[in-house]
């Protein structure tokens, strides 16, 4: 024996004695949120200043005129009872995500939509808006130049729009003015929200958890939700405690699903999707109809005659006989896709095929459409 194939079946019981992952694994970091650890949703009502008169149309929103009316007079200015023509303002709505643990003086983004009949807010500047929690207390405080995406342009006979011009972004726009309180480091229970609920993954990081403590802290208490009493090293460092469980791998399960998005003809299958054995048909009938009219004119020096326009219809019809397929069972999502597109069908009758498959018992998946 030559030492080439020597070294070629060296390589060969090599490779089969490396064991294959089953499936991809993932951190328990990617899988679950600690509960408790999450952001909060802000909201407020302000103004933007500084537009090309693209603003608001103060007799056609009176809430604008309002609010310009109050800051002004905040500001020493008394105008009520004045008529007040200007396009250089827009009512807008501030929306940002508070984040968890966020401190005093930490900037965080706003969103700013319009709300009245702006055209653009384009070179705007928004005004010190106070930002309010779910609880009605002030947490943040936004102000700053607006950042637009896109633009609109417009004549007396043609206008051209990119984009959405009235949503704009301030990128650290927002001062933090208030904390939620949350004290971690003295819990001496956790709670793990698993993004996609499932018992086979619950278990899993459970079983993970207990596996690198060495102790049964860990327990699934149900799909979504796995619990962890800290143990007596991790007491007063539950930060410590997170950074190691984040870190451990597991393999997610997953149960077998179809989504189908019909607006779009989107087919998202999952890897476990499985079919019976069964025989599909696919076959489009198409009738066309078109007119042709035809003008007809009598002879020339013809008494009485007249011109008229006579119809004229052609009406074909094609049907597109696809061969009858048969996918046997148990064939995996690959097989099955081949299968499909081998009768030469697009996505949205393959939507219908899945759905009629479904029907008949013949997919052991659920169809979610969206």
């Amino acid at each position: 024996m030559t030492r080439t194939l020597q070294a070629a079946c060296l390589a060969v019981i090599l490779a089969l004695c490396v064991p294959v992952s089953a499936g991809a694994t993932s951190r328990i970091k990617d899988l679950a949120n600690i509960e408790g650890v999450r952001q909060n949703q802000l909201i407020g009502y302000g103004l933007v200043v500084g537009l090309n008169g693209t603003g608001d149309t103060l007799n056609n929103i009176p809430f604008t005129k309002q609010s310009l009316t109050a800051m002004l007079e905040r500001l020493g200015v008394n105008i009520r009872g004045q008529t007040i023509r200007t396009g250089n303002v827009a009512a807008v709505m501030v929306t940002s995500n508070l984040p968890a643990f966020g401190t005093q003086g930490t900037r965080i983004d706003v969103t700013v939509s319009a709300m009245g009949d702006a055209k653009s807010l384009q070179g705007g500047t928004l005004l010190v808006t106070p930002l309010l929690g779910a609880d009605g207390n002030v947490y943040a405080v936004a102000q700053g130049s607006l950042a637009i995406g896109g633009f609109q342009a417009e004549g007396d006979a043609a206008k051209i729009t990119r984009g959405v011009p009235t949503v704009g972004r301030i990128a650290n726009g927002a001062l933090i003015e208030r904390e939620i309180e949350f004290t971690l480091n003295r819990l001496s229970q956790l709670r793990m929200a698993l993004r996609n609920p499932d018992f086979t993954t619950a278990k899993r990081i459970a079983a993970a958890i207990n596996d690198y403590i060495g102790a049964p802290t860990a327990e699934p208490l149900d799909p979504s939700t796995v619990g962890i009493t800290v143990p007596q090293q991790y007491r007063g460092n539950v930060v410590s405690l997170l950074t190691e469980v984040e870190q451990l791998q597991i393999e997610p399960d997953l149960a077998a699903k179809i989504v189908i998005d019909e607006r779009s003809g989107i087919i998202v299958m999952g890897r476990d999707v499985r079919v019976s054995m069964v025989a599909v048909a696919q076959g489009n009938l198409t009738v066309t109809i078109s007119e042709t009219p035809e003008v007809s004119q009598p002879l020339p020096f013809t008494r009485g005659g007249t011109t008229r326009v006579v119809p004229r219809t052609r009406i074909g019809v094609q049907e597109d006989g696809k061969k009858l397929a048969v996918v046997k069972e148990g064939v995996s999502l690959q097989q099955l896709v081949d299968g499909l597109n081998a009768l030469g069908i697009g996505p949205r009758d393959m939507i219908a095929i899945l759905q009629a498959i479904k029907a008949s018992g013949a997919i052991q998946a659920d169809i979610e459409v969206m």
